[in-house]
Protein backbone atom coordinates (compact mmCIF):
# COMPACT_ATOMS: atom_id res chain seq x y z
CA UNK A 1 0.00 0.00 0.00
CA UNK A 2 3.04 1.91 0.55
CA UNK A 3 3.30 2.42 -3.41
CA UNK A 4 -0.68 3.25 -3.57
CA UNK A 5 -0.03 6.06 -1.05
CA UNK A 6 3.14 7.35 -2.72
CA UNK A 7 1.38 7.78 -5.74
CA UNK A 8 -1.51 9.73 -3.98
CA UNK A 9 1.27 11.82 -2.76
CA UNK A 10 2.47 12.37 -6.12
CA UNK A 11 -0.87 13.97 -7.81
CA UNK A 12 -1.44 16.13 -5.03
CA UNK A 13 1.97 17.77 -5.34
CA UNK A 14 1.93 17.96 -9.38
CA UNK A 15 -1.18 19.50 -9.05
CA UNK A 16 -0.95 22.08 -6.49
CA UNK A 17 0.96 24.45 -7.86
CA UNK A 18 -2.02 24.14 -11.55
CA UNK A 19 -4.87 24.76 -8.87
CA UNK A 20 -2.98 27.24 -6.99
CA UNK A 21 -2.68 29.17 -10.23
CA UNK A 22 -6.88 28.97 -10.94
CA UNK A 23 -8.99 32.18 -10.54
CA UNK A 24 -11.47 32.24 -7.87
CA UNK A 25 -13.43 34.03 -10.95
CA UNK A 26 -12.20 30.78 -13.21
CA UNK A 27 -13.12 28.12 -10.12
CA UNK A 28 -16.46 29.13 -10.01
CA UNK A 29 -17.39 28.94 -13.98
CA UNK A 30 -20.13 26.26 -14.07
CA UNK A 31 -19.52 24.89 -18.11
CA UNK A 32 -23.21 23.66 -18.02
CA UNK A 33 -25.87 24.70 -15.80
CA UNK A 34 -26.03 21.56 -14.74
CA UNK A 35 -22.48 20.51 -14.84
CA UNK A 36 -20.27 21.06 -11.57
CA UNK A 37 -17.36 23.87 -11.01
CA UNK A 38 -13.89 23.57 -10.35
CA UNK A 39 -14.79 24.49 -6.87
CA UNK A 40 -17.59 22.27 -7.22
CA UNK A 41 -15.61 19.32 -8.61
CA UNK A 42 -12.80 20.13 -5.60
CA UNK A 43 -15.74 20.40 -2.89
CA UNK A 44 -16.82 17.06 -4.46
CA UNK A 45 -12.73 15.51 -3.71
CA UNK A 46 -13.11 17.12 -0.31
CA UNK A 47 -16.76 14.94 0.02
CA UNK A 48 -15.14 11.90 -1.02
CA UNK A 49 -11.60 11.77 1.14
CA UNK A 50 -14.20 12.28 4.06
CA UNK A 51 -16.07 9.35 2.82
CA UNK A 52 -13.31 7.24 2.38
CA UNK A 53 -11.52 8.21 5.66
CA UNK A 54 -15.20 6.19 7.05
CA UNK A 55 -14.56 3.34 4.41
CA UNK A 56 -11.54 2.34 5.48
CA UNK A 57 -11.43 3.24 8.98
CA UNK A 58 -14.84 1.25 9.62
CA UNK A 59 -13.38 -1.43 7.16
CA UNK A 60 -10.06 -1.98 9.02
CA UNK A 61 -12.12 -2.13 12.14
CA UNK A 62 -14.38 -5.48 11.10
CA UNK A 63 -13.88 -8.04 8.75
CA UNK A 64 -17.15 -7.12 6.72
CA UNK A 65 -18.71 -3.67 7.06
CA UNK A 66 -21.99 -2.34 5.41
CA UNK A 67 -21.56 1.48 4.70
CA UNK A 68 -24.56 4.40 3.35
CA UNK A 69 -23.55 5.61 0.15
CA UNK A 70 -24.07 9.03 -0.55
CA UNK A 71 -25.86 11.63 -2.30
CA UNK A 72 -22.91 13.77 -4.09
CA UNK A 73 -25.17 16.23 -6.28
CA UNK A 74 -26.86 16.64 -2.49
CA UNK A 75 -23.77 17.11 -1.01
CA UNK A 76 -21.99 19.80 -3.00
CA UNK A 77 -25.02 22.00 -3.38
CA UNK A 78 -25.84 22.12 -0.19
CA UNK A 79 -22.13 22.87 1.17
CA UNK A 80 -22.29 25.91 -1.50
CA UNK A 81 -18.81 25.20 -2.69
CA UNK A 82 -18.98 28.08 -5.39
CA UNK A 83 -19.00 30.40 -2.80
CA UNK A 84 -16.32 29.39 -0.75
CA UNK A 85 -12.54 31.04 -1.40
CA UNK A 86 -10.52 28.55 -3.61
CA UNK A 87 -7.75 28.91 -1.73
CA UNK A 88 -9.06 27.75 1.26
CA UNK A 89 -11.34 24.56 -0.45
CA UNK A 90 -7.19 23.92 -2.26
CA UNK A 91 -5.79 24.02 1.34
CA UNK A 92 -8.15 21.72 2.69
CA UNK A 93 -8.34 19.32 0.00
CA UNK A 94 -4.66 19.21 0.38
CA UNK A 95 -4.65 18.35 4.14
CA UNK A 96 -7.21 16.08 3.45
CA UNK A 97 -5.62 14.21 1.03
CA UNK A 98 -2.31 14.05 2.87
CA UNK A 99 -3.78 12.44 5.49
CA UNK A 100 -5.74 9.89 3.27
CA UNK A 101 -2.44 9.09 2.08
CA UNK A 102 -0.96 8.41 5.65
CA UNK A 103 -3.93 6.03 6.42
CA UNK A 104 -3.10 3.84 3.61
CA UNK A 105 0.66 4.01 3.96
CA UNK A 106 0.13 2.78 7.58
CA UNK A 107 -2.61 0.20 6.96
CA UNK A 108 -2.30 -2.79 8.73
CA UNK A 109 -1.83 -5.67 6.06
CA UNK A 110 -4.09 -8.33 7.88
CA UNK A 111 -6.46 -5.94 7.21
CA UNK A 112 -6.17 -5.71 3.93
CA UNK A 113 -8.85 -8.29 2.94
CA UNK A 114 -11.67 -7.12 4.54
CA UNK A 115 -14.70 -6.35 3.05
CA UNK A 116 -17.17 -3.64 2.57
CA UNK A 117 -20.51 -3.22 0.58
CA UNK A 118 -21.32 0.26 -0.49
CA UNK A 119 -25.37 0.72 -0.19
CA UNK A 120 -25.65 -2.58 -1.25
CA UNK A 121 -23.27 -3.00 -4.03
CA UNK A 122 -20.57 -4.91 -4.77
CA UNK A 123 -18.13 -6.58 -2.48
CA UNK A 124 -15.13 -4.77 -2.29
CA UNK A 125 -11.82 -4.95 -0.34
CA UNK A 126 -10.30 -2.47 1.84
CA UNK A 127 -7.16 -2.97 -0.29
CA UNK A 128 -9.10 -2.50 -3.73
CA UNK A 129 -11.17 0.69 -2.31
CA UNK A 130 -7.95 2.56 -1.09
CA UNK A 131 -6.06 1.87 -4.84
CA UNK A 132 -9.60 2.55 -6.00
CA UNK A 133 -9.36 6.11 -4.20
CA UNK A 134 -6.42 7.41 -5.58
CA UNK A 135 -7.78 6.66 -9.77
CA UNK A 136 -11.13 8.35 -8.62
CA UNK A 137 -9.25 11.65 -7.42
CA UNK A 138 -6.89 11.66 -10.66
CA UNK A 139 -10.24 10.92 -12.70
CA UNK A 140 -12.08 14.22 -11.12
CA UNK A 141 -8.54 16.29 -11.46
CA UNK A 142 -8.44 15.73 -14.79
CA UNK A 143 -11.56 17.94 -15.04
CA UNK A 144 -10.37 20.69 -13.27
CA UNK A 145 -6.55 20.81 -15.12
CA UNK A 146 -7.10 18.54 -18.42
CA UNK A 147 -3.77 20.18 -19.77
CA UNK A 148 -1.60 18.05 -17.39
CA UNK A 149 -1.73 14.18 -18.83
CA UNK A 150 -2.72 13.20 -15.47
CA UNK A 151 -2.71 9.27 -15.59
CA UNK A 152 -5.97 7.49 -14.45
CA UNK A 153 -6.78 3.50 -14.32
CA UNK A 154 -10.56 5.15 -12.74
CA UNK A 155 -12.65 2.31 -12.95
CA UNK A 156 -15.57 3.75 -11.60
CA UNK A 157 -17.27 0.55 -9.81
CA UNK A 158 -18.65 2.66 -6.51
CA UNK A 159 -20.10 6.04 -5.55
CA UNK A 160 -16.91 7.20 -4.01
Amino acid sequence: MKATAQSLRQTLKQVLPFLQQISDEEASIKPLPHKWSKREILGHLIDSACNNQQKFVRTMAQPHLNFVGYAQDFWVSEQHYNQTSWQELIGFWYAYNSHIAHIIEHVNPNFLQNTITIEGNGLFTLEFIMQDYAEHLKHHLKAILPEIGLESKFANVYNA
